[in-house]
């Protein structure tokens, strides 16, 4: 009813009040221990408030009561023992407050208990034994509690059993392998997110009234062998983020089963080991099918023409598999479609005309495939797209003017990696809602459109490494929004405009391009990591550390003095200037090419001479990839130290494992990530070689700067070199400034996705460098600022080094990174990895450190080996304080990189 204010003390004097119904108001304050004194209350609901304080202790004054709410509120402190004399109670809810202390034994007193709702309270504990006598629960909620402990197989046995949902906790171990066997009311299972291994028990094909399970993200595996037939009331089905599956043909044969199931509106079978080729009985799936998951898998074959039949379908997710041949024309039928993620197969053949009946679609994903042909113009249908990706096909043709009408696209328009050509039409600056635009590694030509200059949303715009000429238009100074702009690898020429300095720029590449005149100075180019202007030979002035000739200027009074003069005066010194200016460009030439001769660096010759290494050179660099050579092995690759015979040149060789699933992916997110980045603190890329080996095989190699020093792995855990904290401190500002580079100031943000030791290579003076870019991901602004929205994507990282929040499906995101160099630090400083044995439980290297910096003990827990000698302990507890902020568990509470690298570089120890 939308009352205000606090809830007067005055109600324990209503003594004859049986129910108190308060829920959904904006009532606030504490909880007036006086309604202690209500000894008739049988119902008190208070749901959905602001009431702050403690749950009042003598509640369990109420001799009648049945039901008690409090959840929604914002109380605080421990759930009161005394609840446990209650024992009339049929319901009790304390759903999204800040309790603390666990869940207490006592409640298991409560046999009467019919409900109990506790989710989001974040108790921590276990879930108490003494809750195999409330015999008489129907509905049980305890999601989100850092509950730990395995699962309470006394639940199996509860035969009133309704509803059970224990998500996100940490809960592990197997499931009662009778659940349902005698439990014929139970109509909800809800287990996603915690770390339940072993089968998923087949007995479930008892549960003839379940509606919805959903154990998505834990550890469990094997045949999925469920009788699916038998639940028919079957709604939401959600298995994605486990290991079911072993890769093999007879993987999806219980999709049998659920073509009977008539009820279903939600199947998601993402991220795990299903294989084979999906069953003909997928077009009899009811036509109330919604969403359908079937992403990251080892799913083979076609999608099937029946496809067509789920006309229910908003929401189809297969991406991530090894789907082949053309997309079929049947997908047009579904004309619900909001959703379709084909991405990352191998689709041959065009893309089908049919695609114009999508006309709901928002979000269409067909990159990285093997398409051809050109963009159907039937595109223009498709009226409310918002996000259309097509990148790294092999379209080809001009881009049909039809798919510049769609004024619907705001989030994204991806073509890059294709082979588009011609040039770009003026319609382009119909797009003015558009967030992101990438055109680069195409065949564009023809000069830049002015009218895009009308997109006035644009956040990222990259046109790279196409045919553009001409210059940058002055109308552009209408993107006020740019943030990012890679204009590298053209035919551009002209001045840089100064408009540019009053654009919010991040980043702006504007590299080997035939640019002239004098650079600004301020704005992003004030900050010289932010812009690359290399390959522009005529460019002159910018700021000091761009290193370019000063420019020669002419003032405004001069040039009308020198119209004044005589022409036989400007004839004089026309002849003049023309002879002087041939001379010092001949000096300059001269001098620039015996510059060239005597300093160029060795590592650019070797760079260019490299361009096409040869199978035949790398195999006799390291004869024969003989296993003397091998010094490190990883899931996609093998490292090799070669010895090149031309300069005597030591390089480490990654030859690329193909037989390894996800081995060509991993190539491939490797080259994109460091196809235009440079850093001295990221390992640097030589050159790379894509041929055949003696065998006739496909090889794939990448050939980087070797690294003398190894790993920071191999030093952090050897018996015979150390390193002490000047050298850590050293590598952990190496580490923030590469990070800081990949995030914010290389034109586009780039998360490297599994920063750990082992990828940290030490130079010859023990320089830090991030290699192993082969689960990296190039993120757009619009990601990023979704980075915790819920996704289906592949879990990217190492165990211990992986942010939560990818275990929970979340996509991506720069603060995953930050996580994982929080711990980083932490390992570093500690001397313990994150899979130490000591942590197990709740305990973590994250809460070790944390309660050591929040109770003044951080020399206890520090690597020994930093104490001797001198030290800076306010230095330690400064390093500890970042690394425990960095790795928090919600991804909004970590610092970003920026403040990382000031707090770093803040500390006392010099590095």
């Amino acid at each position: 009813m939308g009352l205000v204010g606090s809830l007067s003390s005055s109600i324990g004097n209503m003594s004859f009040l049986g129910n108190i119904r308060l829920a959904s108001n904006q009532l606030h304050g504490k909880i007036p221990p006086e309604i202690s004194h209500l000894h008739r209350l049988q119902v008190l609901s208070l749901f959905n408030n602001s009431f702050t304080g403690e749950i009042p202790a003598n509640m369990s004054t109420w001799p009648k009561l049945s039901y008690l709410n409090l959840g929604f509120n914002k109380l605080y402190g421990k759930i009161p023992n005394n609840f446990s004399s209650m024992m009339t109670i049929k319901g009790l809810g304390f759903d999204k407050n800040n309790l603390t202390g666990g869940i207490p034994p006592s409640l298991g007193n409560l046999t009467s208990l019919e409900i109990l709702s506790l989710f989001s309270c974040y108790l921590g504990g276990s879930i108490p034994d003494s809750f195999h006598q409330l015999k008489n629960l129907r509905k049980i909620g305890l999601s989100e509690n850092d509950l730990v402990g395995a699962f309470p197989f006394f639940l199996a046995n509860f035969s009133k059993l309704e509803a059970i949902a224990l998500p996100v906790n940490q809960l592990q171990g197997g499931l009662p392998l009778n659940l349902c066997s005698r439990q014929p009311h139970l109509t909800i299972i809800v287990l996603s997110a915690n770390q339940f291994n072993g089968l998923l028990p087949s007995s479930i094909s008892n549960c003839s009234q379940l509606e919805i399970l959903e154990v998505t993200f834990n550890y469990l595996k094997g045949e999925v062998s469920i009788d699916f037939g038998t639940l028919q009331h079957l709604t939401l089905l959600s298995l994605a983020g486990n290991n079911f599956g072993s890769k093999d043909l007879d993987d999806l044969k219980f999709f049998h089963s659920l073509s009977n199931c008539s009820n279903l509106e939600l199947v998601d079978f993402g991220s795990n080991q299903l294989g084979g080729v999906l069953p003909n009985s997928l077009g009899n799936f009811t036509s109330k099918l919604t969403y359908l998951g079937i992403d990251s898998n080892y799913i083979s074959g076609s999608i099937l023409t029946s496809i067509g039949n789920l006309l229910g379908l908003t929401t189809l997710i297969a991406s991530s598999n090894n789907f082949t041949s053309m997309i079929p024309e049947s997908i047009g039928k579904l004309q619900n479609l909001q959703i379709l993620y084909l991405n990352d197969n191998d689709f041959s053949g065009v893309i089908p005309m049919s695609i114009g009946n999508l006309s709901v679609v928002t979000k269409l994903f067909l990159g990285r495939n093997n398409l051809e042909g050109t963009i159907p113009s039937t595109i223009e249908s498709c009226k409310n797209i918002i996000h259309l990706d097509l990148h790294g096909n092999n379209l080809s043709g001009s881009v049909p003017k039809e798919l510049f009408k769609l004024s619907s696209l705001s989030i994204e328009l991806d073509l890059h990696l294709n082979n588009f050509s011609g040039v770009l039409p003026q319609e382009i600056g119909n797009l003015k809602l558009l967030g992101s635009l990438s055109l680069s590694m195409n065949r564009f030509t023809g000069e830049l459109p002015s009218s895009l200059s009308s997109c006035v949303s644009l956040q990222n715009l990259n046109l790279s490494a196409n045919f553009f000429n001409g210059s940058i238009p002055e109308s552009y100074s209408s993107l006020k929004g740019l943030e990012n702009v890679d204009l590298s690898r053209n035919d551009l020429s002209g001045h840089v405009p100064t408009y540019l300095q009053q654009i919010q720029l991040k980043q702006i590449d504007l590299s080997y391009n035939k640019f002239e005149g004098e650079v600004p100075v301020k704005g992003v180019f004030a900050n010289t990591s932010a812009i690359s202007i290399i390959g522009n030979t005529r460019l002159c002035g910018g700021a000091l550390d761009l290193h370019l000739p000063k420019c020669t200027s002419t003032t405004s009074d001069s040039k009308r003095r020198t119209r004044k003069l005589s022409i036989r005066v400007i004839v004089a010194i026309s002849l003049c200037s023309a002879f002087a200016g041939l001379g010092l460009f001949s000096f300059v030439l001269f001098y620039c090419c015996i510059k060239k001769k005597r300093d160029e660096p060795s590592e650019s010759r070797l760079a260019e001479s490299f361009e096409k290494i040869s199978y035949g050179k790398l195999s006799k660099a390291t004869e024969g990839f003989s296993s003397e050579y091998l010094i490190g092995t990883g899931s996609f690759a093998s490292v090799y130290k070669g010895v090149l015979d031309e300069s005597g040149f030591i390089v480490a060789i990654k030859v690329l494992n193909l037989q390894h699933r996800g081995g060509f992916k991993s190539f491939m997110a490797e080259c994109e990530a460091l196809r235009n980045i440079r850093h001295r603190n990221l390992v640097k890329v030589i050159t790379s070689c894509s041929s055949i080996d003696y065998q006739g095989n496909n090889f794939n190699a990448l050939v980087y700067d070797y690294m003398p020093n190894g790993s920071l792995e191999s030093w952090l855990y050897s018996t015979q070199q150390m390193l002490d904290l000047v050298q850590r401190i050293s590598i952990i500002k190496d580490v923030a400034c590469a990070l800081d580079y990949l995030h914010c100031r290389c034109g586009n943000v780039i998360v490297h996705c599994d920063l750990k030791p082992s990828n940290i290579l030490l130079d010859a003076d023990m320089v830090a460098h991030v290699g192993d870019f082969g689960l990296a991901k190039i993120l757009t602004n619009v990601e990023g600022s979704n980075a915790n929205v819920g996704s289906s994507s592949i879990i990217r990282g190492t165990i211990g080094y992986a942010p939560p929040e990818y275990g929970l499906g979340n996509v991506v995101s720069t603060s995953g990174d930050i996580y994982s160099y929080g711990i980083l630090l932490l390992e570093m400083l500690t001397g313990k990895k994150p899979v130490d044995p000591m942590f197990e439980g709740a305990l973590s290297l994250h809460s070790y450190a944390r309660s050591a910096f929040v109770d003044g003990f951080v020399l206890q827990i520090v690597d020994p080996v930093l104490l001797n000698g001198d030290f800076d302990e306010q230095s330690l507890v400064s390093l500890v304080k970042i690394g425990v902020q960095c790795s928090h568990e919600s991804p909004q509470d970590r610092m970003d990189i920026g403040t990382v690298v000031h707090e770093l570089f803040a500390t006392t120890v010099a590095a």
